[in-house]
């Protein structure tokens, strides 16, 4: 195993004085980031961090999600990066099931949240983004594999916590996979690091691929307000724009209406989306606008996560996501079995399944949710998804996941909120088709006998409840639902009408 510590620390030390990262306006070499790595790896160890224990990481982007992740994996440990706006009652149940060693927060979230982490007995530590980290006091817990790298969040489709871990090996195989798939990237190229580090895009492919491969990365806080994104891909010169569709469909609406730069992407050679289906409308807007194409990949947490990518513009093939990376066998499945792949690849329509050294071994302490996804190493994607010539082009999801902006929203969760209200009886919710986030969520809602509520209270006190993008932003009221003929809601059926409605 080459652990990412050993890859990151070398190339550090190649060249002290080169260009590491941009951030606020500012150029830092390598020497600095390895400065600042081993000041937080000593205040780490002072804290009595070491072998087999988690950091979890509330902060946006910043030198300090690098740093930290340096430190923690020199000391044995792993890092933990997590979202503070999937809303509280989601956040502890995930540090309840990972037990970290101690919550490094900035302090925007620590005030936000710091009472409840308190209350609930996490060790939590106060951090600028460029450090220092100051010495604080943790809370040792049970070891897990030093193996482990990151640990990621999301919820499972009931909406209860699910982590899942990647390995050093897992990473370090999806970066040189990546780079050795997209053949344009070169050493010195300067990544735009806007994804958030909470997601697996973000992490993976704008902070370690840069990091592991001899380039460069301009971090940007978050990509809200769009002012300070433009203002990184001007001042830094940046040239590979990796986003989620509706960072692209800002950017583009904004260069159409004269509120960005007309010629932002000048200096951009290549632009590449994942996270959710890129609409053909954005390709025919990026070419319009830009001059560039948009070249579209697919992934998930699970695989590190790309599984596949679009080449170059040469190669390019719209409405797909590309071939798979190297070292991933597939095979699609149907309600017969196997259908193709693996050692017989070919066309085919089904369910995909992946294995590789990308891809994760299992959730973190949760054997039952692993053994519904994993199959003596094969990984079920959840997707449907055609082969067309080693290209693959996804038809739709298996499972009923709303993807807002490139950010998972799973309807149970939601439905679990609302039916916490007094005047909601059942709630279903499904995803309705959106020009800018590709979807957003809609609930259908039958009230409790003789309650009186509006749509404008239903939507106030689901914004109390959870992160703004899981909040719907249409309710409609319902008598009865359609049934199948055993009882059960056709979420199908809801969904479906919506579509035809857009």
């Amino acid at each position: 195993m080459t652990r990412l510590e050993e890859v990151v620390d070398a190339r550090l030390a190649k060249n002290a004085e080169a260009r590491c990262f941009w951030w606020d306006g500012k150029w830092y070499a390598n020497a600095d980031l390895a400065g600042l790595a081993g000041a937080c790896e000593a205040s780490l160890r002072k804290a009595g961090f070491g072998r087999g224990q988690r950091l979890a990481v509330l902060m946006q982007n910043c030198p300090m999600i690098p740093a930290l992740s340096l430190a923690a994996w020199r000391l044995g440990g792993s890092v933990s990066p997590l979202n503070v706006k999937s809303g509280l009652p989601s956040l502890i149940g995930t540090l309840e099931l990972i037990e970290p060693f101690a919550v490094v927060a900035s302090g925007a979230i620590r005030e936000e949240a710091g009472a409840v982490l308190q209350e609930k007995g996490f060790a939590c530590v106060t951090c600028p983004p460029m450090g220092p980290l100051p010495d604080f006091k943790g809370t040792p817990s049970s070891l897990e594999t030093p193996d482990t790298a990151v640990i990621f969040a999301t919820s499972g489709t009931t909406g209860l916590p699910k982590a899942v871990p990647l390995s050093h090996d897992n990473i370090r195989d999806n970066c040189v996979a990546v780079w050795e798939a997209l053949r344009m990237l070169e050493p010195g190229d300067v990544f735009l690091c806007v994804l958030p580090n909470f997601h697996s895009f973000g992490y993976t492919v704008t902070i370690m691929l840069p990091l592991t491969m001899d380039a460069a990365a301009a971090i940007v806080p978050g990509f809200l307000p769009p002012q300070q994104t433009v203002r990184a891909i001007r001042e830094a010169g940046v040239n590979v724009l990796l986003a989620v569709p509706t960072v692209f469909s800002y950017l583009l609406s904004g260069m159409e209406r004269g509120s960005v730069p007309k010629d932002l992407f000048s200096s951009v050679k290549v632009l590449i989306s994942g996270g959710d289906r890129l609409s053909a409308n954005l390709h025919e807007t990026a070419e319009r606008v830009s001059g560039k194409d948009i070249l579209e990949g697919y992934g998930l947490t699970e695989t590190t996560p790309v599984v596949a990518v679009n080449r170059s513009y040469e190669e390019n093939r719209r409405g797909t996501v590309g071939p798979f990376l190297k070292g991933y066998e597939w095979h699609l499945r149907t309600e017969k079995g196997v259908k193709t792949g693996g050692d017989n690849p070919g066309d085919g329509e089904g369910v995909l399944w992946v294995r590789g050294p990308s891809v994760t071994d299992g959730y973190f302490r949760a054997p039952d949710m692993t053994a519904e996804r994993f199959d003596g190493g094969w990984f079920n994607t959840g997707d449907y998804v055609r082969i067309e010539d080693g290209y693959v082009r996804i038809l739709d999801r298996v499972t009923d996941i709303i993807i807002v902006g490139g950010f998972n929203v799973y309807p149970q969760e939601v439905e679990l909120a609302l039916l916490g209200h007094p005047a909601v009886r059942t709630a279903i919710v499904v995803g309705m088709p959106h020009p800018v986030n590709g979807e957003v969520p809609k609930a259908f809602i039958q009230k409790a006998e003789g309650a009186e509520v509006t749509e404008l209270e239903i939507v106030k006190y689901c914004k109390e409840q959870l992160a703004h993008f899981k909040v719907p932003r249409k309710v409609e009221f319902v008598d009865d639902f359609p049934l199948s003929g055993t009882g059960k809601i056709l979420r199908r059926v809801l969904r479906e009408r919506e579509r035809k409605e857009a």
